[in-house]
């Protein structure tokens, strides 16, 4: 009896920006790529996270792409549910996502707990997962250089290729051997862009039979990365001369290292003065931590500033905020800072409560520079919604909210354009993953342009051949 054909199944971040997760089923074996958690509405949200649509007794690996939660926040619930086989990603992957899934545990113990003092009587909400099953799921783990090729039970083939997107981030490549030839399948995960501080830029993106790209900003043009220190510049100053502060929602991972280093370079230019900076989270703090462990993946122009500054990262110019109090007394200060606090779509973390305390006031300012999915805090406070809910409770928005988007470590158009057009005629089948449908479109157009034949955006649950 022939082999049957490889094929993959979406089910997660397929029409949405989060939740991402692929079922390879190939030689007999069940593979994900990636086990995310699906970010939204609360309700719909613990709905998708807590059921998966397979038995995950039945996966035989998982293969991370990157560190962020919503590519590895669901895990640890997998491990739980049944799952037991290994799962590989690069070593600064690695010691990213103990960091992460910690910390993601303790949020979920934390909210169950404040939520469960509120339900006299009704049944008890269960956080999908606890610290101990974090330490047992890193036991799976095994770390794979880049470029080093590895097999999964001598039967599929892999290779994981820097993707530029954030420490250890990477492109996953899969060779699956068969009896009238190698099929292959690449799968970008979150693809970074050209001249990104501190990571190397992304490296060729390998041509396949089935390329699974990312699409979260693929219609879109970021503002040049020169430009953006002197955006930064006016918000905060501009907040300054009004006698305010600014607070940044920024994920702890990447984003938060990212304008560390911006405002290191615009303090060391003399543009900007030795300004009261705040990272109020402890994750944030781990996170730089292990940044610094990995010099490895560093572009040359952050290699060569470390070995003249070893305080690139802000540790004389920070100050990192570890307590709840010391958190809480950060809303009492009259005097103007920045203050960097998770979570980057604000749905959760330390944010809330300076939003919750400062946004009422037109002195100060909130400052966005990541992607706020929909139906989130921070995709209202974007649509600048007169009024927003913060912890059930309806506050005025009368803060000045500024967008900078070019801090965005998501490809643009023209860097899709760049990275995908030179495989346009060696790739058969291209599946849009990781976006919204107008980015997806968008971008389905450029690599029509560019010679790409076959092109779909697959929904949740939707199945294509290699």
């Amino acid at each position: 009896m022939p082999t049957p054909a490889p094929k993959v199944t979406f089910w997660g971040a397929a029409h949405t920006v989060t939740g991402s997760m692929h079922l390879v089923e190939a030689n007999g074996l069940r593979i994900l790529l990636d086990v995310g958690l699906f970010q939204g509405r609360r309700a719909e949200a613990r709905e998708r996270n807590s059921s998966f649509p397979f038995e995950p007794s039945s996966i035989d690996a998982v293969l991370i792409s990157h560190a962020h939660i919503d590519h590895i926040g669901n895990l640890p619930h997998l491990v739980n549910a049944g799952f037991e086989g290994p799962i590989f990603c690069t070593p600064a992957t690695r010691d990213l996502m103990s960091v992460m899934l910690e910390d993601a545990a303790k949020i979920q113990e934390e909210d169950a707990a404040y939520l469960n003092r509120k339900r006299h009587g009704e049944p008890l909400i269960v956080p999908l997962y606890q610290r101990r099953d974090v330490v047992r799921t890193m036991r799976l783990v095994q770390s794979v250089p880049y470029r080093r090729k590895a097999d999964i039970q001598h039967r599929i083939e892999f290779e994981f290729r820097d993707a530029g997107h954030l420490l250890g981030s990477a492109m996953i490549h899969l060779r699956i051997p068969g009896a009238t030839g190698d099929k292959t399948i690449t799968f970008t995960g979150d693809l970074g862009r050209r001249k990104q501080p501190i990571l190397r830029d992304p490296a060729q993106v390998p041509a396949a039979d089935l390329l699974i790209s990312e699409s979260t900003y693929g219609g879109r043009d970021h503002p040049p990365i020169e430009l953006l220190a002197d955006d930064l510049l006016d918000v905060i100053r501009r907040t300054f001369d009004r006698g305010g502060k600014v607070m940044v929602p920024a994920f702890s991972l990447g984003r938060t290292q990212n304008l560390l280093y911006f405002l290191h370079g615009l303090i060391a230019e003399g543009k900007l003065g030795r300004i009261p900076i705040f990272v109020d989270s402890p994750l944030a703090m781990r996170a730089t931590e292990v940044y610094r462990l990995h010099p490895e993946c560093y572009d040359e122009e952050t290699s060569m500033l470390l070995a003249d500054d070893p305080n690139l990262f802000g540790h004389e110019l920070v100050r990192y905020v570890r307590d709840a109090e010391e958190s809480k007394a950060l809303n009492g200060r009259k005097d103007s800072c920045v203050v960097i606090a998770a979570s980057g779509m604000c749905e959760s973390g330390r944010i809330l409560h300076h939003l919750k305390h400062n946004i009422s006031d037109p002195k100060n300012s909130v400052l966005i520079i990541g992607y706020q999915a929909p139906n989130t805090l921070g995709r209202r406070l974007v649509e600048k919604r007169p009024e927003v809910r913060i912890h059930d409770r309806m506050v005025p928005l009368n803060a000045e909210v500024a967008v900078l988007n070019g801090f965005s470590s998501h490809a643009d158009r023209h860097d899709f354009d760049d990275f995908l057009g030179p495989i346009a005629g060696d790739v058969g089948k291209v599946r849009l993953v990781h976006g919204e449908a107008d980015q997806a479109t968008a971008l389905a157009e450029v690599l029509k342009r560019k010679g790409f034949r076959d092109i779909a955006y697959p929904d949740r649950g939707d199945t294509t051949d290699v």
